[in-house]
């Protein structure tokens, strides 16, 4: 047989190629030679071969079928043979094939060769694709061979050994001894592999961490003598001697450092001296100040030093390098929690890394800068950062208008500028703005009653100019409509007054409704806006024209608008004013959970929940199918869960009087207590109240505990519903007697269809380690044939970092939990007559005489809900609580008319 072309001749062959189906051809035809010469067991060309095979697979062909044969080679006693063969092995082996195996016992002959080169072959290839099987064979042989004299075999030895520590940590006790002695080695390579050994064994291990904490001084020691040291050849890089092998050092000693202060203390002159000392015009010096730098920050380092690292950072972000401009922004970005002031004296060159064409560093710059903003300099920033937001890409915007916002609500100096700026965010980059942004501004607004004139005329100038910014224009559609008084009478005293018409003002109205350029929720901020200026203006006839266009709209929601602002004005004209007079004053306070509106009128507290900080609790439809197959099938009824459902301001004295003498039971109108301004439904109406139903815990019902299991324990206690006593409410009290919190924390119930379960948000997702805190969560149960409650639970939650998934049955509630309860119920998606006929408003299981069935108390029911309705109407039509599903009218119309009604999806509904 001839012999086969060498390695240099194939080279040269496959680079001749000029197509890639051309050297496929080659490498198959040359593939298949070798194959005959391996079969033919040819040992004097098997070298050659295998070497030419590690070309191919270096080009991405296979060359498994070689394995065997680097085995052979390694077994050779050519040197090398061996060097290709462990090469080889290296290359296309690892520990998820047995093959490897094989060569363990070869591997420590090799370790005990009398050659240091064979030696250092086989160290290579066990540290570079030894299994933990093998670790743990040879680990011996390793620990030998680092305690030699031999510098060429210990530094190899020393990355070897880790590798096994990674492989097998528990092996780490056995190259303690050996390691004591290697930080005395003058040779550099033993020296940074040493390095590297003891920072692997000090992450792995706290206990070795506490041993070498005592070879600090040894370790700044052997630093200062490399910065102190004069040119040596042999390892100097660009004027700096061995820059690797000072980096290490650095490395090891933000480790041992950290969280220790005597440590701490012996490595910061050594610190202050390289951060000094250091040559700054070659890259080579950048990555030791890098290096410097980070260990100042994470030791317990002095104030002085620490200041020194950030004006390192700062010099960075001066350098055209555009990596290392990078690198101190992202440095700088973690630091300015802790030294503010001191990252705060180059805000000015943060700034101009804004300007940059690199995105990467802008996105870094944008996130500093708003990091930098406080009290002091928030017009100077707010000014930067405005001309970033006009000039930068459309990616950037909405994070900056986000941050924008932000930094504005918390360092506002006055009402005036907070408004503008907003403005100015909307008119830049208005339709990047998060969603709610728009109820943000109007709460804003709101609150600012001195600036509602000038408000009011900017936002009116500034839809003249475009409307093509949707968040804009529905705050300026809002502002329209609650102040477009003060516009047209022209009473603005911070800047010169315009002169407006209504018809002008209703004029841009109706320009939106038929634009091309609005949405939805756009068209209907102003046809509510329109409706609003009936109140306010003397056009009213033009307002019932427009209205009553649109309600044959194709936009079913602006057509439901529509319908039910027409039935206002003809049914309900007379609480046409008190229902569309102007908003209250509202008050956001800071909780740890949802965002609160206070109204500072006295009279009510209403919560509006952000739904931005909320734990995900709401199931969607499957997930909640899923539930029901999981608890039993067809026998069983999930939860409707629900919100923390609002309660509307009264409008004033006329509906406070309407509500106050109002009863749905038919009986005498109960008097209401002191602290209740006005009465409230038998929950019919319980999605429009924002305060609970029950107030009274329930005397005589004993708490029980209703799961506890792995440290998770629920508890349920009774209350019961205050006016209406016969509404079994269970609040439940999760508690965690583990050492780690629970998070993620979600519980779900499900009942049998007789009855009805609404369950509320809980108080968080997670429950607190060791008992320190509970999760409180309210479920409310309507039981109309009074039967023996019984309730299946799902509780899902993370531990541990494993998430957890348990179902319980409860059947043991005291017989006080779920006797007499009530008759209906209404969740924040429907409303649930169970069993009971509109005429008379009466039940299956009530007693005739309960209800009266006279058209009086028909007319106050029709007034009543009319009056919530419209009452919810004018608080989350105008952006404050966001869309919301109503009920329609028509179910007044079927009240008064004694025929079915069906609710339909969405809160809406149809007479049958």
């Amino acid at each position: 047989m001839p012999a086969p072309i060498r390695l240099r001749e194939l080279i040269r062959t496959i680079r001749t190629a000029r197509t890639q189906a051309e050297e496929r051809e080659m490498i198959q035809k040359e593939c298949a030679a070798i194959r005959s010469s391996f079969r033919e067991e040819d040992n004097t060309y098997r070298c050659r071969n295998v070497a030419k095979l590690l070309y191919m697979h270096m080009l991405g062909y296979p060359a498994h079928f070689g394995q065997l044969e680097c085995l052979k080679l390694i077994a050779s006693q050519k040197f090398t043979d061996k060097r290709i063969g462990y090469l080889g092995a290296m290359l296309l082996l690892d520990e998820r094939q047995d093959v490897h195996l094989l060569m363990t016992n070869c591997i420590k002959n090799d370790l005990n060769h009398s050659t240091q080169y064979v030696q250092g072959l086989a160290l290579c290839t066990l540290g570079c694709m030894g299994s933990s099987e093998m670790c743990r064979d040879l680990a011996g042989e390793v620990e030998k061979l680092l305690k030699t004299s031999n510098s060429y075999l210990r530094k190899k030895a020393a990355l070897c050994a880790v590798h096994v520590i990674r492989k097998v940590p528990e092996l780490m006790e056995m190259f303690l001894p050996a390691t004591k002695n290697l930080l005395s080695e003058k040779n550099h390579g033993v020296l940074h592999t040493s390095v590297v050994l003891l920072t692997e064994m000090c992450e792995r291990s706290p206990d070795m961490l506490s041993h070498f904490r005592k070879l600090v001084p040894q370790l700044v020691r052997i630093l200062k003598n490399l910065i102190m040291s004069g040119y040596s050849p042999e390892h100097d890089v660009s004027g700096i001697s061995d820059p690797f092998l000072q980096v290490r050092i650095l490395r090891l000693l933000r480790i041992l450092g950290k969280g220790d202060d005597d440590s701490s203390e012996a490595m910061n002159d050594i610190l202050a001296q390289v951060a000094t000392n250091t040559e700054t015009s070659k890259n080579v010096g950048n990555a030791i100040l890098y290096e410097t730098v980070l260990t100042i920050m994470d030791i317990k380092s002095e104030s002085g030093l620490r200041v020194l690292a950030i004006n390192i950072l700062g010099r960075f972000l001066l350098n055209n390098d555009k990596n290392i401009r990078y690198v101190a922004l992202t440095s700088l970005l973690k630091t300015v929690q802790t030294d503010h002031n001191a990252v705060q004296r180059h805000r000015s060159t943060i700034v101009d890394c804004l300007k940059d064409l690199d995105v990467s560093i802008k996105r870094r710059a944008m996130e500093l800068s708003f990091a930098l903003v406080n009290g002091n300099n928030i017009r100077g920033m707010m000014k930067e950062l405005l001309y970033f937001l006009d000039s930068c890409d459309p990616e950037f915007k909405a994070d900056c208008a986000s941050g924008i916002f932000l930094a504005a609500e918390k360092y506002a100096p006055s009402k005036r500028w907070h408004i503008d700026t907003i403005m100015r965010v909307l008119t830049t980059a208005g339709s990047y703005v998060r969603d709610d942004s728009v109820p943000n501004l109007i709460q804003l607004i709101t609150n600012s009653v001195e600036m509602h004139a000038y408000t009011v005329q900017r936002l009116y100038k500034a839809l003249l100019d475009d409307i093509s910014q949707q968040p804009l224009v529905q705050v300026a559609s809002w502002c329209i409509g609650e102040y477009g008084d003060l516009l047209v009478s022209g009473q603005c005293e911070e800047e010169e007054p315009i002169q407006v018409t209504e018809d002008e003002v209703l004029d841009v109205l109706e320009g939106l409704l038929v634009s091309n350029l609005s949405t939805p929720v756009t068209r209907g901020y102003s046809l509510t806006a329109i409706m609003k200026l009936s109140t306010r203006f003397s056009s009213v006839n033009r307002i019932k024209k427009v209205v009553s266009i649109y309600g044959s709209s194709i936009d079913v929601e602006l057509q439901q608008r529509a319908v039910e602002y027409n039935a206002l004005f003809k049914k309900y004209d007379h609480m046409r004013p008190a229902l569309l007079e102007r908003m209250p004053i509202m008050e956001k306070t800071a909780t740890n959970g949802p965002a609160e509106i206070v109204q500072t009128n006295g009279e009510t507290e209403s919560t509006i929940l952000d739904t931005k900080h909320l734990p995900s609790i709401t199931q969607p439809a499957s997930q909640a199918n899923d539930l029901l197959d999981l608890l039993g099938g067809n026998d069983v009824v999930p939860v409707i869960q629900t919100t923390v459902p609002t309660k509307p301001a009264s409008a004033g004295g006329e509906l406070l009087d309407l509500l106050g003498d109002l009863s749905l039971t038919g009986g005498p109108t109960p008097t209401p207590a002191p602290s209740v301004p006005m009465s409230q439904p038998p929950f019919l109406l319980d999605g429009l109240t924002s305060q609970p139903l029950f107030n009274d815990i329930a005397a005589g019902i004993p708490p029980m505990t209703a799961y506890n299991k792995n440290g998770l324990k629920i508890e349920f206690t009774f209350e019961r519903s205050n006016p209406n006593p016969n509404i079994a409410v269970i609040t439940i009290h999760a508690t965690n007697s583990t050492e780690v919190d629970m998070t993620e924390f979600v519980f779900q119930a499900a009942v049998p269809k007789t009855f009805q379960l609404q369950l509320l948000s809980p108080s968080s997702n997670v429950v607190p380690a060791l008992n320190q805190g509970s999760v409180t969560q309210v479920i409310r149960v309507l039981n109309p044939q009074k039967q023996q409650l019984r309730m299946r639970i799902k509780l899902t939650y993370t531990h541990k970092g494993s998430p957890v998934q348990d179902l319980a049955e409860v059947n043991n509630f005291p017989p006080q939990s779920w006797q007499s309860l009530p008759w209906g119920c209404m969740g924040s998606s429907g409303i649930f007559l169970t069993q009971s006929r509109v005429d008379g408003m009466k039940t299956d299981d009530d007693d005739d005489d309960d209800y009266s069935d006279n058209d009086e108390e028909k007319s106050q029911i029709s007034q009543y809900i009319s009056l919530h309705y419209f009452a919810r109407l004018s608080f989350s039509s105008f952006g404050l609580l966001g869309w919301v599903d109503f009920v329609s009218l028509a179910w007044i119309d079927c009240l008064l008319h004694q025929s079915p009604f069906v609710i339909c999806k969405g809160g809406g509904g149809r007479p049958q």
